[in-house]
């Protein structure tokens, strides 16, 4: 029998070079870890789908005919336990539903959505008017005792990987750059208040944000998140992968005016506060660039990075 074989993503692939000998086995065992999985979850595994870099995520389908979406995890820290928890707590509310999962393999089936945002062709503002228009059903309270990373711990966490990345990539952009966001993270980690946090995706973006199958094709309420990485922090981190993101148009004028109006829109759209979203968006532009540039997407992280250059002058 010819061995099965998975057209994975690009972003997938350099995730696994870059895990090196433990990737190259995960890669190698996984016909036969698909093979097991559809015997035991009594699915068909499909297509493979693009998006994402830490995760197999292809089509399924359930021998009652049931269309899902499977999602098997690459090794390493990828954050699938908290994932797990997030989709759990959120139940379907404004998150993909959780149909079953497997914490011991990483693997998870998921309800299956349309298409991404992103490939909507909406406009910048109509994207960031659906995504937070999600976020008034996904922003829910999170139990006393329930185990998420903290909006503390993420700004902590963001600091590790900007100042150790800058080094390692022997600095691709400007020290005051690198000051700017470090002590943005101590603002940010010293203003977490657990009783002013909620549950935040930390990661919704526009191809993270998908309709509900069957939704009227410019409904903004009809969206769900996929792919949390699930914190417990302010509402302002969940608006920072839009200040990250859509860079080119932010070169293309002034990048500190149009950032600015940018912040201002969103906190319109939010009514939150526009200094920590400036601060959360800084932090994640920055961190997101240097990992980037770690993943080999050394373009795609230069360019997040001359725009936190422009941001500080």
């Amino acid at each position: 029998m010819q061995a099965r074989t998975f057209n994975l993503p690009a972003e997938v692939q350099n995730k696994l070079v870059y895990l090196g000998t433990e990737g190259a086995r995960w890669l190698s065992e996984l016909p036969e870890f698909v093979r097991d999985l559809e015997r035991d979850w009594r699915i068909n595994v499909g297509a493979v789908l693009k998006g994402g870099s830490e995760a197999l995520v292809a089509h399924a389908t359930t021998t009652d005919g049931v269309d899902a979406i499977v999602k098997i995890g690459v090794p390493g820290p990828t954050g699938f336990e908290q994932e797990v928890r997030t989709l759990l707590l959120a139940n379907g509310r404004g998150y993909v539903k959780l149909l079953q999962h497997d914490a011991e393999r990483r693997v998870m089936l998921q309800e299956r959505l349309g298409s991404q945002l992103s490939q909507l062709n909406w406009t910048i503002p109509d994207q960031m008017d659906a995504i937070c228009t999600t976020f008034q059903r996904a922003w829910i309270d999170v139990p006393t005792d329930f185990p998420l990373t903290t909006g503390a711990e993420k700004a902590h966490s963001l600091a590790e990987l900007i100042g150790s990345a800058w080094q390692e990539l022997g600095r691709p952009c400007s020290e005051r750059a690198v000051e700017r966001a470090l002590a943005f993270a101590d603002a940010r980690a010293s203003a977490y208040d657990p009783a002013d946090s909620v549950l935040v995706h930390a990661d919704a973006h526009s191809q993270n944000t998908l309709q509900v199958v069957g939704a009227k094709a410019a409904d903004h309420s009809a969206f769900k998140f996929v792919d949390p990485d699930g914190v417990r922090a302010e509402p302002a981190l969940d608006l920072a992968a839009m200040m990250r993101d859509w860079s080119k148009e932010l070169l293309a004028g002034d990048p500190i005016a149009l950032g600015r109006a940018r912040c201002d829109y969103l906190a319109g759209l939010t009514g939150i506060a526009p200094e920590p979203i400036w601060q959360w968006g800084f932090m994640e532009r920055t961190s997101t660039g240097l990992y980037l540039m770690q993943l080999g997407w050394a373009d795609e992280g230069r360019e997040m990075l001359k725009v936190s250059d422009a941001w500080c002058a």
